[in-house]
This record gives structure tokens, sequence and C-alpha cells, in this order.
């Protein structure tokens, strides 16, 4: 039989702690902050010691304002699937440009190259998955040059496979609490 995972209270919100199913509202996780790349609310208690890591699948819902790009234009070695939720979004896959509305649902087999940024007059949510098996370690992907990307904030100048290098013009983003409005009511 599973058990449940113990919810930690901490500055930034609830943190599961230890192996097992829960329940968390998203408005009680922690968040990140990340000026230029939106809000971040991954569920899994990231900088916190002993928090819960998914191990097949990463989920998180991602909040962009208008013209704020959610990652630099990349591919990954797993399957990634982005639901806007609300407001509007362009996503630059392989190349391409499209314009994606609440309810439109983005699909990238393992090697689509893309990048989701926020558009339209308010506020974009996202629901993003993305598998994990081969996304980690030095064989996850990389960041590759693309005019429409860059055209659009969201994308590198040389190909690299270093976050750091591809979010240099960033600030580190932060953990904080859940920021009223973010998510619509």
């Amino acid at each position: 039989m599973t058990t449940e995972a113990e919810l930690v209270r901490t500055e930034h919100g609830l943190v599961p702690k230890g192996q097992g199913w829960f329940v968390l509202n998203a408005r009680d996780a922690q968040w990140w902050e990340r000026e230029g790349r939106g809000a971040l609310c991954e569920f899994e208690g990231a900088g916190f010691e002993g928090a819960l890591d998914f191990e097949q699948l990463g989920i998180n819902l991602t909040v962009l304002g208008p013209g704020e790009p959610m990652a630099m234009y990349h591919w990954e070695g797993d399957q990634e699937d982005f639901l806007v939720l609300r407001g509007e979004a362009v996503v630059v896959i392989e190349g391409e440009e499209r314009q994606l509305r609440a309810w439109d649902f983005v699909h990238c087999p393992a090697g689509t190259q893309h990048v989701i940024v926020g558009a339209g007059d308010e506020p974009c949510v996202l629901l993003c998955v993305g598998a994990r098996g081969r996304s980690t370690g030095s064989q996850w992907g990389a960041y590759t040059v693309d005019e429409a990307a860059l055209r659009h904030g969201a994308g590198v100048e040389r190909e690299t496979t270093e976050p750091r290098e591809a979010y240099s013009r960033f600030p580190p983003g932060r953990l904080t609490r859940y920021r009223e409005g973010l998510l619509p009511p």
C-alpha cells in the first residue's frame, strides 16, 4: 500500500517530503519567480532537503506575461507536452511559429526543437509535462539557434548544452510564495 507523503510548510509554501501520494493546491505550493521568464510551480519542492523528486514525469504550471519566454529554444531527449489553460502564446516549433490560445495542446516528441512565449494582453497559464528518462545528464538535449526564436527573445546565438550559458541574460530564479491573482479564480 502506498503511503501519503508529508507536506511540509516552508516560508515559500507547502513542499512534499519523502515518497508517496499527496494532494497539493497550486496556490499553497512554493513557486519560482523567474524575472523575464514568468512564474513556475513545479509541485516537487525544489530547494528543500528531503523534498520529493518525480522520477518519471516533470510537471509544472507556468505563468507567462506577454513576451516572456518559458525557456530558450531547445530540444530534449524525452517527450514534452504543453496545454494552454488560459491566455495566448506563440510556440516556435521546428522553426515554425504557431499562435496558441486556451485549450490548445502542443505535443513535442523527443528531439523536437521548441519554445513557448507569452502573447496577447493577459498572462498565459500553461500546464507543462515532460518525461524524465533521458532529460538529465550530459545527453539531455541542447539549446539550438533559430531565427524565429531569436525574434521572440527566446533563442541563443550559439548552440550550447549548458543552461547557464543559454540563460545568462536572465537573473537567477528565486523561490517565493504564490502571488495572489497569478492563477485564474
